[in-house]
């Protein structure tokens, strides 16, 4: 006779004996280093308290907005001026049409682990849950610092721009009396990305930052490293790039800076020379890493911005994004090479957006794993649209089959909310599970003590030690 099982019961996602063993007695425990985030500091420091559940829970998420606009929700519901109260209803109304997306499940994971509401959101429901909710969020026990004790948080690394003034890691280094690290990750883009129309824009604002003129490649690079030296004089141990891959090409010096010169001119820089300057700035930034002992984290793979008309009203990040279908291997191969040829190349975390490309990131990594450190080069977590069951579990396999699992460095939010964090748990029931089925069908032995180490570690140890903190 079939047996259903309880949605969401404290055995979700695990199939097996071997599973639960592995996630009740082994991962569940374990606190959470969130290495990489796009928390706001500042809501941090200022130990925020939301007014509702709309707030925290809408408010930026444009996971949301894209299944509420493919539900047939109007626009002011998503980013426009409808009230608070009127947009949880459509995304209360949305919810039960999000079946089989992990909508669902990081919706009614966050109502449980969170507010201790067990009940399924629809517009029955919505009223009452939006309520209880709120209330709780208004109450000192739901400020931002209590959430994530919450969740047994240890680590936050919040992702910022050169340009930022790191005003509120220094508030926190200040008050030293929070237990939670929250530290910075350094995200230069802004001027890797030359054919940006406000690149010229953003080197000016650099220039008043570090105090003298940038007139040349060579005066970037430095004002470049002065920013990374003041990340690092507040913690900061990682960077991280979001781009659509790696770029490679030969270059010079010289090449670059006359580039750069011509787009300070605001002349027309073409595909070519764009590439040859973001090959030189990415290899230059990539030895700065190197020397300062952190780890850099690339992010490729996301065809940005795809609606004109959406970006023209409402601005990037807003949920017109897709996965893109570079060609990887041959740049990435050669920006790694190049900078290993010369004992340069830093601790590495790539993520892959699409799919189709995991087993070239995972024999990639193990091209310039050279013995320095466990792990040295690693192949990040399922992301963005891939940071689901399928896709992760994809990501999990592809670096089985192709490296070594037991040294992954494990899950991170990539989140604006302070309600994701479930998300580290979505991903150890996962984990555990796909362990778990291997114990059952006598693929791996039944020994669980060593199969619950290399799981705590997975989830937190291989984090704590490959980072330092």
């Amino acid at each position: 006779m079939l047996v259903t099982k309880t949605f969401l019961d404290e055995d979700f996602l695990l199939q097996t004996d071997a599973a639960r063993t592995l996630y009740h007695e082994f991962a569940k425990q374990m606190p959470i280093i969130d290495y990489h985030n796009h928390l706001p500091p500042d809501q941090i420091v200022n130990d925020k308290n939301f007014e509702n559940l709309t707030q925290i829970w809408l408010y930026g998420d444009h996971y949301k907005w894209r299944g509420m606009r493919t539900n047939g929700v109007d626009e002011s519901y998503c980013t426009g001026d409808k009230s608070d109260y009127q947009k949880f209803e459509k995304w209360a109304e949305t919810v039960p049409y999000t079946l089989r997306n992990p909508l669902y499940h990081w919706t009614h994971l966050e109502l449980q682990r969170y507010f201790d509401v067990h009940d399924i959101l629809s517009p029955k429901t919505a009223q009452k849950i939006y309520d209880e909710c709120s209330e709780k969020l208004r109450t000192p026990d739901y400020s931002v610092r209590n959430l994530l004790r919450k969740m047994n948080v240890e680590v936050v690394c919040t992702t910022d721009d050169p340009l930022d003034s790191l005003e509120y890691h220094q508030q926190l280094k200040n008050e030293g009396t929070f237990e939670i690290q929250m530290r910075t990750a350094f995200r230069p883009d802004k001027f890797i990305l030359i054919s940006n129309p406000n690149f010229a824009g953003f080197i000016q604002k650099l220039a008043t930052i570090v105090g003298f003129e940038i007139r040349s490649y060579d005066d970037l690079t430095k004002a470049l490293r002065a920013r990374a030296d003041f990340f690092a004089s507040l913690g900061c141990l990682l960077s991280d790039h979001g781009l659509e891959q790696l770029y490679a090409a030969d270059f010079t010096p010289e090449d670059a800076n006359a580039i750069f010169k011509k787009a300070l001119a605001g002349q027309t820089i073409t595909s070519a020379e764009q590439v040859l300057y973001q090959s030189a700035i990415l290899h230059y930034l990539g030895t700065m890493y190197h020397e300062l002992g952190w780890t850099q984290q690339f992010h490729i793979g996301a065809l940005r911005n795809n609606n004109t008309r959406a970006l023209r009203l409402l601005g990037p990040d807003t949920g017109w994004d897709s996965i893109g279908d570079w060609s990887q291997a041959m740049a990435l191969s050669k920006f790694l090479g190049r900078l290993d040829e010369y004992n340069q190349l830093a601790k590495t975390i790539i993520y892959n957006l699409n799919p189709a490309d995991n087993e070239v990131i995972a024999t990639m990594i193990g091209n310039f794993n050279d013995g320095s450190v466990a792990g040295k080069i690693q192949f990040g977590s399922g992301w963005w649209f891939m940071d689901q069951k399928d896709g992760m579990e994809k990501q999990i396999n592809a670096l089985s089959n192709m490296g070594l699992l037991s040294r992954f460095v494990g899950m991170l939010t990539d989140s604006r909310s302070f309600l994701s964090f479930p998300r580290h748990e979505y991903f150890r029931r996962i984990l555990c599970n796909m362990f778990g089925n291997d114990i059952e069908n006598g693929e791996l032995p039944n020994d669980t003590e060593w199969i619950g180490q290399v799981v705590q570690n997975i989830c937190y140890n291989n984090a704590k030690q490959y980072f330092g903190f």
